[in-house]
């Protein structure tokens, strides 16, 4: 077999099995439907190419390859043209003049087939040269018809391409470049020279077919996300295997066609396990970007519900706040006598609505505390402050609650003076609520408070006798709407699980740690607060 026959057959095969291919794998449309009649096309058209430059072949098969070659040539540039009409989408209302095009090429599929109204005579000099003369003025109209639809088609994608905006603006331009890189060169060497008389290119033409067809599958891929690997791996599979069957046929004796029949069957065999592996590589890996994408909407809607619930607790907070305030203010001037003498029985009443009204309020602050952190509007005025001075503060507020309950509130004031930088009100919020939930969780015993230095640190300790927390509730001690469970397994049922979770924000803010010991239930626990040491620098 000659150079020019196995181009020849080798490009047909090409566009057989890459048009093939990308169609089996698409969605079908009427797009791609042209774009598989224009695969058709093309290889109708490398087999008439090699029919006219197959030395081998006689008189007969020439005549054949050249109406096959003119005729497939025709339907080529026609499907490009109603290719370009629908790709990605069709925007033009009316198909009349596209309809009319379509007439006028089948007047000339006619002419060509029935009618002597194209070739005039056709000629073979030697095995390697032949030549086919036409009508020159039909020849003529033949050629400014093709090129109309080349033309046309061109000036089709380019106005698409101009007019989008999205995505699918680049698969287009990849369309026009190729087709006009492709097309330009075959028409020469297969229309104009031959019209003036000269063959000796007439071969290469099915060569510039595989970047016209290979540019037109690319385009396709691009435009509907098909998978290249997938497509890659069956084309070179198919490719190898055409090739393997042409050295099978080619065999000179029976044993060189027994071994390469094995070969074409091992590979085969091979080729079909690697497809499939790929196309479940692909299946898997398509599943996983699904659930991706499933996650993802997920996780927007559920950042959407919690925005939506950050601000439903933000204004129903300072909803709250003003009324709660308001009758804290009420009951606290009952209690002192601002509105006459109350007996016993109603003061102890009101002291526990008083008790209960702060409890509310607490609950509020936190709910604040919790919105403002977790939407970054916390503001912090940092300063220099002596810790000691701020645990004093606390103890000397919690007297009263320690006494009630008979606990001993033990606090020795450290000799040294420890400073950190931190907003004044917010740490000693923190500090109070490790304090209170001490006093609250312990029935008998001591609650005791020591500020020490630890390296280039200090920590506040708040430790109690308490009822103690087990090792799985400390885990989760300071997350959001955590509350701790009592030893019975009964749940406390004061608060939200709020305070801890905003206190370790607050830490967090001031470049610090809190967390939690305890050796188990009923043995107490400790509450450590960790801040950076600084040099005291106010004078």
């Amino acid at each position: 077999m000659t150079p020019i026959n196995i181009v020849a057959l080798t490009t047909t095969a090409v566009y057989l099995m890459l048009g093939g291919i990308i169609y089996i794998h698409s969605r079908r449309n009427i797009s791609e439907n042209f774009f598989a009649l224009m695969s058709l096309s093309l290889t109708t058209w490398g087999i008439a190419t090699f029919l006219i430059v197959s030395p081998s072949l006689s008189g007969t098969f020439f005549q054949i390859g050249a109406y096959a070659h003119y005729i497939a040539g025709n339907l080529v540039f026609l499907c490009l043209f109603w290719f370009a009409l629908y790709f990605p989408e069709r925007n033009i209302k009316s198909l009349a003049i596209p309809i009319l095009i379509t007439l006028v090429d089948g007047a000339f599929f006619i002419a060509i087939i029935a009618t002597d109204f194209f070739f005039s005579s056709f000629a073979i000099f030697s095995p390697l040269e032949k030549q086919i003369s036409f009508h020159t003025g039909n020849y003529i109209l033949y050629t400014l018809y093709i090129l109309f639809l080349f033309v046309t088609a061109e000036v089709i994608l380019l106005k698409k391409y101009k007019t989008r905006v999205d995505a699918n603006k680049t698969p287009i331009l990849y369309m026009f470049l190729g087709t006009t890189i492709a097309s330009t060169p075959a028409l020469f060497s297969n229309l104009i020279l031959p019209g003036l008389g000269y063959f000796s290119l007439f071969s290469i033409g099915p060569i510039f077919g595989i970047v016209f067809i290979v540019t037109i599958a690319y385009a396709i891929f691009k435009h509907n996300l098909l998978n290249v690997k997938i497509i890659a791996t069956e084309f070179f599979v198919s490719l190898i295997i055409l090739i393997l069957i042409i050295e099978v046929l080619s065999a000179s004796s029976i044993s060189e066609f027994l071994l390469k029949t094995v070969t074409l069957a091992a590979v085969s065999l091979l080729g079909y396990l690697i497809i499939r592996s790929v196309l479940k590589e692909v299946e898997i890996r398509q599943q996983i970007e699904q659930l991706a994408g499933e996650l993802k909407t997920a996780n927007k809607e559920l950042g959407r519900i919690s925005q939506a619930k950050s601000d439903f607790i933000s204004m129903a907070s300072h909803q709250l706040k003003t009324p709660l305030s308001i009758i804290k203010g009420y009951i606290s001037m009952t209690l002192e006598g601002s509105f006459g003498n109350l007996s016993k029985k109603i003061t102890d009443q009101l002291q526990k609505v008083y008790i209960s009204n702060e409890r509310l309020i607490a609950l509020v602050d936190d709910l604040l505390n919790l919105s403002r952190v977790e939407e970054g509007r916390m503001k912090y005025d940092f300063s220099e402050e002596h810790i000691a001075d701020i645990v004093q503060q606390i103890v000397d507020e919690v007297q009263m609650p320690a006494q009630r309950k008979k606990l001993r509130l033990i606090w020795e004031r450290p000799a040294e003076k420890l400073y950190a930088r931190v907003d004044l009100n917010k740490m000693r919020n923190v500090i109070f609520n490790l304090v209170d939930n001490a006093i609250k969780y312990t029935d008998v015993g001591a609650v005791t408070i020591t500020v020490l230095q630890h390296d280039q640190s200090l920590h506040i300790a708040v430790s109690d006798t308490g009822r103690g927390i087990s090792s799985q509730q400390i885990k989760k001690l300071f997350t959001k709407f955590t509350r701790v469970l009592e030893g019975s397994g009964r749940l406390t049922t004061s608060g939200f699980g709020l305070g801890l979770y905003v206190a370790r924000l607050i830490v967090e803010e001031h470049k610090g740690r809190i967390w939690a010991e305890s050796a188990g239930l009923g043995k107490g626990s400790t509450f450590v607060l960790e801040l950076p040491i600084v040099e005291h620098t106010k004078k």
